[in-house]
């Protein structure tokens, strides 16, 4: 059965979100997907839908893993115009297979066509993700995106599906992966010196004089993780003279990372806002593509926030608002301070307090220097006001109390609701706040 891992952005006009994946899942197959949604977008001029007739898969990077999809005949059972060689060969396509209904049932092709539905329906780009055994007992992580065409500007009568795969390890090989990791980790000695946030960035040829003695442990030949390292995933920066889009896959693939290693990973999410960086600076340098980004996401560029558009490509515009402000705030400081691509990860680091100390540290300093003084004012005014009406409540420790009244018949007003006990929000209602008796 397919494990849904959600979607890419569900249309090309609409906000781009977070595109959420498994950690195994590799830059390159993500970028793979972006390849093929600037293709189809290269293609659009002022269509509503690229005409097929502009379609290249032969000559296309990805056309070995790509599929085109011909509803001429009606959408109950499409033929299939083109097969990648590639894709082809894994899902063990002959020859005489010409429609969907000859597809093999357990076949990756048929995980692709199990979508198609959906484009006809949204009428728009779609891109999904799941895992499924396949007749051979292998499970198979697999990343698609499904692309329309139309030979009228109209009516959906061809689809372009690009897909990516991997075999995921067997259980009884994961969990021995997992028991020799934490083994390694126990062993080794604690880390006692800076070390390069990637092993193959920038710094990466002072890696052997200036690593710490736990992690030259862990990265030893005879070490637990000898047998991983050929496997290794860990993204690789694009060369200088990448496109933009290549940056962005990067940032969103680290960004996935750390979501995948949740809260118990700093050092991960400093690599996310790491890149998102990383990205601000290729965008900074390629401006024209980096307006496309943001008109295909449905963002706007904001003066007073510049980088707010930057981090919800990375993370995606759903995101936590909170945390997106917050990552803003650090790609901020670190256009302030002129830092260089690689280098925030590292810094954020060795600040004190980490990302949280900076940005507190940032706001502070931003923050009017009277602010608390009007703040006090607004609050003493109350403090001094006489009450209009007095009640028997229990308010604990809070020294004002937020009440909610509804209007009622005859003038009056009825008091249904008491607001949690929240100094923030009383100093802000006491900016607007009009004493009914006011004090001497």
């Amino acid at each position: 059965m397919d494990s849904m891992r959600g979607l890419l952005s569900g249309s090309h006009d609409q906000e781009d979100g977070a595109i959420d994946a498994p950690a195994s899942v590799g830059v390159d197959e993500r970028r793979m997907q972006v390849r093929a949604y600037n293709y189809w977008a290269s293609l659009l001029a002022d269509r509503a839908y690229p005409s097929v007739e502009d379609l290249d898969l032969e000559g296309a990077d990805f056309g070995a893993y790509s599929v085109l999809l011909d509803f001429t005949a009606g959408v109950e059972n499409p033929g299939l115009a083109y097969i990648g060689d590639t894709l082809r060969a894994e899902s063990q396509i002959d020859e005489d297979v010409h429609y969907i209904s000859q597809i093999p049932g357990r076949s990756l092709l048929s995980r692709l066509t199990d979508h198609y539905l959906q484009i006809i329906a949204n009428r728009a780009p779609i891109g999904f993700e799941a895992e499924y055994e396949s007749d051979r007992g292998v499970t198979i992580m697999y990343r698609g995106i499904l692309l329309p065409f139309s030979s009228d500007d109209d009516t959906i009568d061809f689809i372009m599906g690009v897909i990516n795969w991997k075999e995921a390890a067997p259980a009884d090989q994961a969990e021995e992966l997992q028991l020799s990791v934490e083994q390694a980790l126990r062993s080794a000695a604690p880390l006692t010196a800076p070390v390069p946030v990637w092993a193959d960035g920038p710094d990466s040829e002072h890696l052997d004089d200036d690593v710490a003695p736990g992690f030259a442990a862990l990265r030893d030949g005879d070490g637990a993780f000898a047998d991983i390292s050929a496997g290794d995933e860990a993204p690789i920066d694009p060369s200088a003279d990448a496109e933009l889009a290549d940056w962005l896959a990067l940032a969103r693939e680290t960004a996935e990372r750390a979501s995948a290693a949740d809260s118990r990973s700093r050092g991960a999410l400093y690599q996310a806002v790491g890149k998102a960086w990383d990205f601000a600076l290729a965008a900074e340098e390629q401006p024209d593509a980096f307006a496309a980004l943001l008109d295909d996401a449905g963002l706007a560029v904001q003066d007073r926030a510049p980088m707010t558009p930057v981090v919800k490509l990375v993370f995606g515009a759903a995101y936590d608002k909170t945390r997106l402000a917050e990552y803003a705030c650090v790609l901020g400081h670190a256009k302030e301070e002129g830092l260089r691509r690689g280098a925030l990860a590292g810094y954020l680091d060795r600040y004190p307090g980490g990302l949280k100390g900076l940005v507190k540290d940032t706001r502070a300093r931003r923050k009017p220097v009277d602010g608390s003084e009007r703040k006090d004012e607004k609050l003493e005014v109350l403090r001094r006001a006489q009450p209009a009406l007095i009640l028997e409540h229990d308010a604990g420790d809070a020294e004002f109390v937020v009440l909610i009244a509804r209007a009622m018949p005859g003038g009056h007003i009825g008091i249904v609701a008491k607001a949690a006990d929240d100094p923030a929000l009383v100093a802000k209602l006491a900016k607007k706040a009009i004493a009914i008796t006011p004090g001497a």
